[in-house]
């Protein structure tokens, strides 16, 4: 940990593992349980202590967010100097509880960890001596959460020294220990205070009165002050935030727009002198593009339809991760589900791949199953009978290794009462055919034109993402006979043993799948839909999205892509409750939004 400081006489940071003291629901906000506080206590070099207007880069150590999220000091204590020049410290921080990152440090629990980057950024500059004289020149604003880092730095000023303006949209926070001579108070809704916003209680006839202006908060409050500072020759500072995912101004994530060019909010800012700073016109925000029901005791319909077959919501267990059905049936209620995609299935019984055969990665499962399965006349004799008792449509997963086999195979499924083929030509486990058949546009057609010859079933073609023309091979299939496209197989991967200086699997190369590649899923799921959307009425078909799915969330995205439906895979390892939870979370975003039916928001974004 340096002592030093930077050409600017900032404070080098450090990065440690904070401990939580408290973390506590900020009684005060409204909504309650929007704000916590969060204590943490550090240990750093004497000279790293935090000044007014810096923030830290956090992340709960035990959460899955990646990157660390700037929280501005509300308050700093230093609790003792230690020998060795070093001091343990108290951080207080706000946070309010908006996305992923925050709601993990908002769950953190007393004696958790924290990872901590900081102090980060630059400082509230002091006022003049002759300001403080003056006598209550000095205006200091705060909007919503960002009162942290102005009550902080009014903390650090004489008693009565200044003026405060606090504004919310209902209800008051974080300021109980500052002391200004005048407190203003504004609520949107009138609850506490001047209703409305900080027009309402300053304007530029008002902020003559002052000789130096401190704001934080809301981009559209900062502009109105930075106007009204401008309009009357007062000086202002104006504390900044951007997104941003290193917090050393190496990722150029936070940069804003000055009369001097870009610049860092988290290295020449937050703070920044007014008049240097471009607000743009606002973009306007996108139109609205899903219209739903203005009735929000809409009953939802989650209902999908596959080519005649109807399934009860779109939720269906991948092929792979959810073997006949039944393996899951006493962790929950199966028959909730939509549909249920079998194990991998080839005419002869499989024994699989040898040596390891999965391998965890960050966000990620690697796999090397090599298609292992009883072979299609056992499941056609013994699981089928089983599988088609369940309520969620049955969906045969054909797999082989010549096209010959695929076509053997579907012979003898086509004689069954299953309802679904879905024909993998992507299984990247297999040394001859699986993938090899997904590759290419002509390959592909000639699977499926075969497979089609000899099935009346519903049949569904599951691609692979290795194929340099995704859509391409989409199209060719579609072309060649598919009635729907699922969309995507595992990704290709390599894993290597350090200690042991080998690949970890026997075959190399393993598929791999989890919530590290749905990004790029969706992509493919998106462009496919794109093409799709181009062909005549009659030839358009529907896609089911996979790849990564683990939330609601996640679900709403592929289907706002273009899917009709999801499937499940690597996460039911990890949560076997999930498709139930998307299930439940899909109604309650329906009602919310009042959609009565998928077909309300499915494409909404292409």
């Amino acid at each position: 940990m340096s002592s030093t400081k930077d050409c600017h006489g900032n404070t080098i940071p450090v990065y440690a593992k904070g401990i939580v003291v408290s973390n506590v629901i900020v009684k005060e906000a409204v909504p309650v349980g929007s704000v916590y506080s969060l204590k943490v206590n550090i240990t750093v070099k004497a000279k790293s202590v935090p000044k007014p207007g810096q923030f830290f880069m956090l992340r709960a150590t035990k959460g899955k967010c990646l990157m660390g999220r700037p929280i501005s000091v509300y308050h700093s204590v230093v609790l003792q100097e230690n020998q060795n020049n070093t001091k343990d410290i108290s951080l207080e921080f706000l946070i309010l509880k908006k996305g992923n990152g925050t709601e993990e440090l908002c769950s953190l629990e007393k004696n958790d960890a924290v990872d901590i980057l900081g102090p980060l950024g630059n400082v509230f500059p002091k006022p003049s001596a002759k300001m403080i004289l003056d006598k209550n020149k000095v205006c200091i604003i705060g909007g919503g959460i960002g009162i942290a880092p102005v009550a902080g730095f009014a903390e650090s000023l004489e008693p009565k020294t200044y003026d405060f303006y606090a504004c919310f949209k209902s209800g008051k926070y974080g300021i109980k220990s500052i002391k200004p001579n005048k407190l203003v108070i504004t609520t949107d809704d009138g609850s506490v205070g001047i209703k409305g916003m900080l027009p309402k209680a300053l304007d530029e006839k008002k902020i003559k009165e002052y000789t130096c202006v401190y704001a934080c908060g809301p981009t559209p409050m900062l502009k109105y002050v930075q106007e009204i500072c401008a309009r009357a020759n007062v000086k202002c500072y104006l504390s900044m935030e951007s997104r941003m995912a290193c917090g050393m101004g190496v990722c150029l994530g936070c940069t804003i727009e000055t009369t001097e060019g870009y610049k860092r909010c988290c290295k020449e800012g937050p703070v920044f002198e007014g008049e240097k700073l471009i607000f743009s016109a606002p973009i306007k925000p996108a139109e609205q593009v899903i219209v739903a029901s203005k009735n929000k005791k809409v009953k939802p319909d989650l209902s999908v339809k596959i080519k005649g077959v109807e399934f009860n919501n779109p939720v269906i267990g991948s092929s792979g991760t959810f073997g006949f059905g039944t393996e899951y049936k006493d962790i929950f209620d199966v028959n909730k589900l939509g549909g249920i995609s079998s194990k991998g299935l080839t005419i002869e019984p499989r024994q699989g791949n040898s040596g390891i055969r999965v391998w965890e990665t960050p966000s990620g499962l690697m796999n090397s199953i090599g298609l292992q399965n009883p072979g299609i006349p056992h499941f056609i004799e013994y699981e089928l009978p089983q599988m088609l008792k369940l309520k969620p449509v049955t969906i045969a997963n054909l797999s082989g290794s010549t096209l010959e086999s695929y076509v053997e195979g579907a012979k003898l499924l086509e004689k069954t009462k299953v309802p679904i083929i879905e024909l993998n030509i992507s299984c990247p486990n297999v040394s001859a055919g699986g993938a090899a058949f997904g590759m290419t546009c002509s390959a592909a057609k000639d699977v499926v034109s075969a497979v089609r010859k000899v099935t009346t079933k519903p049949m569904i073609v599951k691609l692979t993402p290795q194929a340099s023309d995704v859509v391409g091979v989409a199209l060719s299939c579609i072309e060649a006979g598919a009635d729907g496209i699922s969309l995507c197989n595992s990704f290709q991967g390599i894993a290597i043993d350090i200690e042991k200086g080998r690949p970890v699997f026997d075959k190399v190369k393993a598929g791999f799948g989890g919530p590290a590649v749905r990004p790029i899923a969706v992509r493919l799921v998106y462009e496919v839909a794109q093409a799709i959307q181009k062909l005549p009425k009659e030839k358009q078909v529907p896609i089911i999205g996979i790849g990564g799915i683990a939330t609601w969330q996640d679900a709403v995205e592929f289907i706002m892509a273009g899917a009709t439906a999801i499937q499940v895979g690597t996460n039911t390892f990890a949560n076997p409750n999930s498709m139930i939870e998307i299930i439940d979370g899909l109604k309650d975003f329906m009602k919310r939004k009042g959609f009565a039916s998928l077909e309300d928001f499915r494409g909404c974004a292409l």
